[in-house]
């Protein structure tokens, strides 16, 4: 019907079936009978015809004014599918974790800017849950997600930027909160705080997964739903829990931060991007969080 509609508009533009029928390069006969089968389908007369040509009817008016904008706004969406289709965005959207934007996002998006310069950016902090949703509903081009990423890494393009330590979140008032760094089996004793699978998909099982490495399951006493609570109740109820190196760069003023010196304590940032051809836009923001990674593995190994 999109065709159609459109060569209703040039018909009442050109005011004339036949100049309508040659700026459309189309025989006069066959654009009647496209201008009929519109009406059938509309169900009622959207042309009046006159001696001097055509005019609108009351219903084509009405139509015609209805599906301008939609017209618009159908064609500016094809445009943009199509630059994409040839590798160029004119817009780029990125899902982060908050505490990666210092980091890791920001100066790659300040490497983006020297070849992209302009590029419009559409930012959404997201937790991992809303991140993997935006992707799976096409309302992110790229996650950058962390090790919550692995659960669907099979959805999409998947790069591991890079891995880094671990450190234990211990209550201030712990006596191993001042150490300089201590092994995953001196944390047996310990509670631990998980994480809301629905919002860190795979965090717990993280967790669990290094501290079995040490001999040891860990025990949940308390399950929340972010990584700012988690602290706060590592401070509140003398507990642990386990997360990425770079968060000391985010200090707590109730908890310490903690090296895990475990070769096997690691937690990698993943990045996610939709699958199909990549844009260049998209392929210049990998290429620069990959570089940044690299420096912030260097100074959080």
């Amino acid at each position: 019907m999109i065709e159609k509609i459109q060569a209703f508009l040039i018909v009442i533009e050109e005011g004339s079936v036949n100049r309508a029928a040659t700026r459309l390069r189309m025989a006069q006969p066959a654009l009647s009978r496209q201008m009929q089968s519109l009406e059938n389908e509309i169900g009622g007369r959207l042309l009046e015809r006159r001696t001097s040509g055509v005019v609108p009817t009351g219903l084509g008016h009405t139509l015609a004014r209805s599906m301008r904008p939609v017209l618009s706004s159908y064609a500016t969406a094809l445009a943009e599918v199509r630059r994409e289709a040839r590798g160029l965005r004119s817009e780029l959207r990125i899902g982060y974790l908050m505490t990666a934007a210092q980091s890791l996002l920001t100066p790659a998006l300040a490497r983006l800017r020297t070849v992209h310069p302009d590029l419009k950016l559409r930012l959404h902090d997201f937790s991992p849950r809303e991140q993997i949703e935006a992707l799976r509903a096409g309302d992110l081009d790229v996650a950058l997600i962390g090790q919550e990423g692995a659960v669907a890494a099979r959805d999409f393009h998947s790069r591991k930027l890079c891995s880094l330590g671990v450190c234990a979140a211990l209550a201030r008032r712990d006596a191993l909160a001042d150490r300089p760094g201590i092994f995953l089996k001196e944390l047996k004793k310990h509670g631990f705080i998980g994480i809301d699978e629905q919002e860190m998909p795979g965090r717990n099982r993280w967790m669990t997964a290094i501290c079995r490495t040490a001999g040891f399951k860990p025990r949940f006493e308390a399950i929340t739903d972010g990584i700012t609570h988690v602290l706060s109740l590592v401070a509140s109820e003398s507990a642990v829990t386990l997360v990425p190196s770079y968060l000391a760069d985010f200090p707590h003023p109730d908890v310490g931060l903690v090296p895990v010196k475990d070769a096997a304590a690691s937690w990698d940032f993943i990045l996610l991007w939709q699958r199909g051809r990549i844009p260049d836009a998209t392929r210049a923001l990998i290429d620069a969080l990959t570089a940044e990674a690299l420096m912030m593995q260097g100074q959080h190994v």
